[in-house]
């Protein structure tokens, strides 16, 4: 079987071997087709070509069945204290049911991340949909997310407020709006938000139903933005709304939010509870948050709010150590010597990390190690939401000085967890 990148001309193969392995109809529209044409960038998107196969449902084009889907693309993701470095974002990756523990993943994985590192990314991206694949590959997840669901009935919220009391405003919109106010404002929040990426014009008219990448039927929701009294765009929400009725015509819906972003903590209390307000919606599901999110504090009750799910989201594999680690701030001053392995032989190594509120310096070093880790492990604690001390206890992190733990503690984690608002 062969690895390589596949061609435009392959394109509708690549999709039909997409949607098999996501369990989609295998067929992809014409449609989705145009969308994918439009992400197509030569040498990122990979197949694995079964050359064995007389005949198979997975080749419509007379060429080599694939097999085995893989994509990366250019993203910037937000450093500790708002730094965007250059990652390759991985998306897309399938092994058909047929093909597995074949080695495939680790082929298209290794060929794309030499690609990354010889172009100069920091890290690499992806969210996994199981979780004990891309700890293999040197991946460690980096950010976490929640999920509440709120009984509106018991938020203690004034049922006749009629919208924001600190002088702003909230107005509905439609998709033409989110797609000129809504770029600028994820930019202030990306560039303020540890573990936020980057998003391009396709991902804007993807969201507002302007293409289709997944060739489901698209349900237009609702749009309501948020205005401070000098009128600047500070929040924005996305949601739909069911429609159910119990005995005695009593409303029972659901405002399921599909994002929610605010700049200003005034502009996310406004949007939840302009979210609580609607008549007629006694739940309203928050969709993915931060694990930290000040979302149950806004309501009178806090226990109206309940987490429904909790989970690993951002995975990142770390590059470059050198650059990663000078690239973000840090809470304290201090000086430590990692030990990073790295069984990929992409980075690791021996290095020193002296850091203070004026900045850092990572580099090489023959000195005795302090701490002993993995390069998943040092993505884990990169983004400051993981404690070195918690990993030590659990055997991932060795401490070759002690302390030295909870010296890193005190240098890398960071008062608010860092949160990726975006699946790709």
């Amino acid at each position: 079987m062969d690895v390589r990148p596949i061609t435009e001309a392959e394109l509708a193969d690549w999709n039909r071997a997409l949607n098999t392995g996501f369990l989609r109809e295998p067929t992809p529209t014409q449609t989705v087709l145009d969308a994918r044409r439009s992400q197509f960038v030569p040498g990122r998107l990979l197949g694995a070509f079964d050359n064995g196969l007389p005949h198979s449902r997975l080749r419509s084009s007379g060429g080599t069945p694939i097999v085995a889907t893989y994509r990366s693309f250019a993203q910037e993701l937000t450093a500790v204290g708002g730094k965007p470095v250059p990652a390759d974002a991985v998306s897309n990756v399938t092994v058909t049911s047929t093909h597995r523990r074949r080695g495939l993943l680790t082929r298209m994985i290794a060929h794309d991340l030499a690609a990354a590192k010889d172009r100069g990314d920091v890290v690499a991206t992806l969210i996994a949909a199981e979780y004990p694949i891309y700890g293999r590959y040197g991946f460690g997840p980096a950010t976490w997310v929640a999920e509440w669901a709120i009984d509106v009935p018991r938020t203690g919220l004034d049922p006749r407020s009629s919208g924001p009391e600190d002088g702003g405003r909230i107005d509905l919109v439609d998709g033409e709006d989110v797609r000129k106010l809504g770029p600028d404002l994820h930019e202030r929040l990306r560039r303020a938000q540890p573990g936020a990426v980057s998003r391009d014009e396709l991902w804007w008219k993807a969201d507002t139903g302007v293409v289709s990448l997944l060739g489901s039927p698209w349900t237009e929701p609702f749009y309501a933005v948020y205005r401070s009294a000098s009128g600047e765009v500070e929040g924005m929400v996305s949601y739909t709304v069911d429609d159910r009725w119990g005995d005695a015509k009593q409303p029972l819906n659901t405002a399921s939010v599909k994002w929610l972003m605010a700049v200003t903590p005034a502009a996310e209390r406004a949007l939840w509870r302009h979210l609580c307000s609607i008549d007629w919606v006694v739940t309203v599901k928050s969709g993915p948050r931060a694990p930290d999110d000040l979302l149950p504090f806004f309501l009178p009750d806090p226990r109206a709010a309940r987490i429904t799910s909790q989970a690993d989201w951002l995975w990142v594999r770390i590059l470059d150590v050198v650059r990663a680690m000078e690239a973000r701030t840090y809470g304290g001053q201090g000086s430590l010597v990692l030990e990073v392995a790295d069984r990929d032989g992409l980075t690791g190594g021996r290095y020193r990390l002296t850091a203070s509120a004026e900045g850092a310096s990572c580099a090489a070093t023959t000195e005795s190690a302090d701490l002993t880790l993995d390069v998943g492990e040092l993505a884990t604690l990169w983004l400051g939401d993981e404690s070195a001390v918690r990993l030590a206890a659990l055997g991932r992190v060795r401490e070759e000085r002690a302390g030295a733990a909870r010296e890193a503690d005190a240098l890398l984690r960071t008062s608010r967890r860092p949160w990726c608002p975006d699946m790709f």
